[in-house]
């Protein structure tokens, strides 16, 4: 459930932008509505209240939060500033290679890799799986940094769908391909003391 607070403001980037641009009155102030620029601003104000209000009702935000947050606040703070998309268009992808960077960090810093630390408190598996599992975390948001840069490089036109629909789908597949791996090694885990 975690992960889809985290698609909350994105998918309100994604109506904002695809509605036909128009002025809207609000508090005797006109603001355009409508494509990157006011979606990039319902983003950045979407993040705050989503966030912020996890982290009223928890005392916390998780780490990854914190990155999505202040990802947000700088590539969108800068594409409003500067008027230009390109820097929301990097958002995903350093987002993306930053929690690999995390998840590789975690075999070298500390005792367990970071997906043992964030799942084990729930599964019980063998420390090779877990080590596996890392990995196959390292290489979903590899894969996911690089496949939204050539998108939104690559395709202008369809860049926000994907960023959208295909960062969404991505998640979805590779949490049901997680399931079934770990459904195959969970009875191996329940046999054997685990490795803390």
């Amino acid at each position: 459930m975690k992960q889809f607070i985290d698609f909350i403001p994105l998918i309100l980037f994604f109506i904002v932008y695809k509605l036909d641009p128009r002025a809207v009155d609000l508090a005797g102030h006109t603001y355009m509505l409508g494509g990157i620029f006011s979606a990039t601003a319902v983003l950045i104000i979407s993040s705050l209240i989503v966030y912020g209000t996890l982290f009223l009702l928890q005392r916390r935000l998780e780490k990854g939060q914190w990155l999505t947050l202040v990802a947000c606040l700088v590539f969108g703070g800068m594409t409003l500033a500067f008027h230009s998309e390109t820097f929301l268009k990097w958002k995903a992808p350093v987002v993306n290679w930053l929690f690999a960077l995390g998840f590789a960090a975690s075999h070298f810093i500390g005792d367990r890799p970071l997906i043992q630390r964030i799942m084990g408190h729930a599964v019980n598996l063998p420390q090779p799986i877990w080590v596996r599992l890392n990995v196959a975390w390292i290489m979903f948001f590899l894969v996911c940094g690089f496949a939204n840069l050539f998108v939104a490089f690559t395709f202008h036109e369809f860049w926000v769908d994907f960023k959208v629909f295909g960062s969404l789908g991505m998640t979805v597949l590779f949490l049901v391909g997680q399931g079934i791996f770990l459904a195959r090694h969970i009875h191996d885990g329940e046999t054997q003391k685990p490795h803390q």
